[in-house]
């Protein structure tokens, strides 16, 4: 017998709606199981909200922990263009007068002059080293010393440059210097003579122990042009003479090898810009600290608002937010709110909690900042704020760390808030096998209908059939039985 290719052809029954009507009245458990489901996986993501404001609070505290916020310092100079100042965690507050009478500067020497720059000169090996020039006269006109001895700096090394064929010319010699690292720039000027083009020779480093001594092996050429002994024989002029830095603070005389001078004032750096004199004024800035303790109040409210949106009801529409009701978020809520209350550990005798420099909690549980105290707290008592917050080493005192470890509490395994998450992502992946059980059994029960609805389908279509061929043999046989009484009927 042939199968019934649509439910409902054979019976001329509305078998498929009914099918679907049983189908989607054995799903309404999978309909329930995924409401659940997505209550809980809503549930899961506020918690990652949470995790968020508790992150941001956490890194608001750790700036504050660090005891170098509260030791910050600022400088002011009376003449900008005679020095800057840049003070440190270590600078001691005061005011300098500070009189420049030279700058630190780097030696510079220069080569006879050369018709050009690409004939080739001679071969060799030049090696720069540098040293100190002491006892000698220069003579300003030729460039050159008489007397003078030569120490070398044994800190740093002799480095050496070979010329050959392939680099022999004075833009070869240039090259391979620049190439080689040797602590010297090399570049060709043209001073417009007859013979122009003259190679110049500048020390990278500034200072009197920066002063070149270049000593060449090879062609008589290469070492007439480059050989240059402070103490022998001067090949080279010098236009500009290695020399310190010198200075005065507070009257006290400073020399360095270069325009950056650190430690002259304890804890600051200055750069020498020009000689003169000018005040730098060192100071305690506290703005770092203000900052610090507004991003954590900040913080601090951002995670109250979080709470509050993700705990809410909505009256109109009478939908409740995903963590109404949730005791972790209260619990956390209430213990960071307990720590901030509480006096810190470490903390002075005469700041002892968070009201004490302008910080209170208001009638909504927010923080507010009291600017005028908190600024009147740092300009008196700077000390006692940084013990509020920060603390040296592997010590716990200060909100700072307080607050920090207790979000890392909050997050460690078996924490208020990993263990919510934990239970979350448990239940929802129990959700999920009981999805996956309950459908396979509507699947098997829809299967079920589906193959007795075929059926019926099937035999109702065969008794039609059935019905329909009886039908016809029976008007076949009355129509044959008429057509003999009418012929009897004639003959008679």
């Amino acid at each position: 017998m042939a199968s019934i290719s649509s439910l409902g052809i054979g019976s001329g029954l509305d078998l498929t709606t009914l099918l679907s009507n049983l189908t989607t009245a054995e799903s309404q458990p999978l309909v329930a199981l995924q409401s659940r489901q997505t209550s809980f996986v809503a549930k899961l993501s506020a918690y990652g909200v949470v995790q968020n404001s508790l992150s941001t609070l956490q890194t608001a505290a750790k700036v504050l922990a660090d005891p170098t916020l509260f030791q910050a310092s600022k400088a002011s100079v009376g003449n900008a263009s005679v020095l800057s100042a840049a003070p440190s965690a270590t600078s001691v507050a005061g005011n300098y007068a500070v009189n420049v009478t030279q700058l630190a500067q780097s030696q510079t020497l220069i080569t006879q002059g050369q018709t050009t720059a690409t004939t080739a000169i001679g071969s060799g090996v030049v090696t720069f080293d540098f040293g100190t020039i002491t006892n000698g006269t220069l003579d300003s006109t030729s460039g050159t010393y008489s007397g003078a001895s030569f120490t070398a700096d044994s800190s740093r090394k002799a480095v050496s440059v070979t010329i050959d064929s392939t680099n022999n010319t004075l833009q070869g010699v240039r090259d391979a210097i620049n190439k080689s690292g040797a602590g010297v720039t090399a570049s060709i000027v043209n001073d417009g003579s007859g013979t122009p083009y003259r190679l110049v020779l500048t020390s990278t480093q500034t200072g009197k122990a920066s002063s070149m001594r270049v000593a060449v092996t090879g062609d008589t050429a290469l070492q007439s042009l480059l050989a240059n002994d402070p103490a022998g024989t001067q090949n080279l002029k010098q236009t500009a003479v290695a020399q310190n830095a010198e200075l005065t603070v507070g009257g006290i005389a400073v020399t360095s090898g270069s325009n950056t001078v650190s430690e002259a004032i304890q804890g600051t750096s200055l750069t020498l810009l020009a000689t003169g004199s000018s005040s730098v004024n060192v100071q305690q800035d506290s703005s770092p600290v203000v900052s610090a303790v507004n991003a954590l109040v900040s913080a601090y409210n951002g995670l109250q608002s979080t709470a509050a949106s993700l705990t809410n009801y909505d009256k109109s529409t009478q939908k409740a937010a995903a963590l109404l009701g949730d005791s972790s978020l209260r619990t956390m809520q209430s213990r960071i709110r307990s720590l901030l209350s509480s006096p810190p550990p470490g903390a002075s005798s005469s700041l002892q909690t968070l009201s004490a420099i302008g910080i209170s909690f208001q009638k909504d549980g927010t923080l507010s900042v009291d600017s005028t105290k908190l600024n009147t707290a740092l300009s008196t008592n700077p000390a006692g704020v940084a013990s509020l917050f920060s603390s040296a080493g592997t010590s716990t005192d200060g909100y700072g760390k307080q607050l920090s470890s207790m979000i890392d509490g909050f997050t460690a395994v078996g924490g208020t808030l990993k263990a919510a998450q934990d239970g979350m992502n448990a239940t929802i992946k129990k959700i999920d096998n009981e999805y996956t059980n309950m459908q396979a059994r509507v699947d098997a029960r829809v299967a079920t209908y589906k193959a007795q609805f075929s059926a019926l389908d099937t035999a109702v279509s065969s008794m039609n059939n059935t019905l329909s061929y009886l039908t016809t043999q029976f008007d076949a046989m009355n129509g044959t039985s008429s057509s003999s009484s009418s012929s009897s009927s004639s003959k008679n």
